[in-house]
């Protein structure tokens, strides 16, 4: 497995499953079309994108490319790059009939493919040797109170609004945003104010 700075943007949940098995970063779901009235989701991919950078990885489909165009439009130049996989016919093996196109989209290549992709675009790919920084665990979440306590969901919650953080976050959802966007210090001392402002 590699780790890669960038943050990834693919479709669904298959093309996201698929790239975990291969890569070390945050991958986060458009979840298709949904992504043209999800203000909240698009704020945060700009944050995302500020702080790491983004990789647009779409199917090569007409419905991947239209996605593709609108992020390039709504995400700042220079924060934003372009992974393409090619032109493959078939289809998926959970699917009973290909695409619309007939195209195999990123769930369905090759990790040799996906990983190529991925170098062409310019990814960041980190040194095999290079330090981690400390990660946000689950355990961590469970320490501060924002999961497996009676009132962590409304606790997440006032977390969520005060760090600007998308409302619809599970706590997986919290651990990955977070992961990306704070170091564990920074969200510790976050955790501190909520404290400090009584919203136990």
């Amino acid at each position: 497995m590699i780790r890669i700075k960038e943050a990834i943007v693919v479709e669904g949940r298959y093309d996201k499953n698929t790239l975990s098995q291969l890569v070390d970063t945050l991958i986060v779901e458009t979840r298709g079309f949904g992504i043209f009235s999800d203000k909240e989701r698009l704020r945060f991919l700009r944050r995302i994108a500020d702080s790491r950078g983004l990789i647009v990885f779409t199917d090569p489909d007409g419905a991947g490319m239209v996605i593709r165009r609108y992020l390039k439009g709504a995400i700042p130049e220079g924060k934003v790059k372009h992974a393409f996989i090619p032109d493959v016919y078939g289809k998926e093996r959970r699917k009973d009939k290909g695409s619309k196109e007939g195209k195999l989209g990123v769930e369905g290549m090759t990790p040799e493919v996906l990983l190529e992709a991925l170098k062409r675009c310019g990814a960041t790919i980190e040194g095999v040797d290079a330090p981690a920084p400390k990660k946000i665990t689950k355990a961590d979440l469970y320490a501060w109170g924002l999961s497996g306590t009676p009132d962590s969901a409304s606790r997440r919650e006032r977390l969520y609004q005060m760090l600007s953080l998308p409302s619809r976050l599970t706590a997986n959802g919290l651990l990955d945003a977070v992961g990306s966007l704070y170091t564990r210090e920074e969200l510790e001392k976050a955790v501190e104010r909520l404290d400090s402002r009584g919203e136990k």
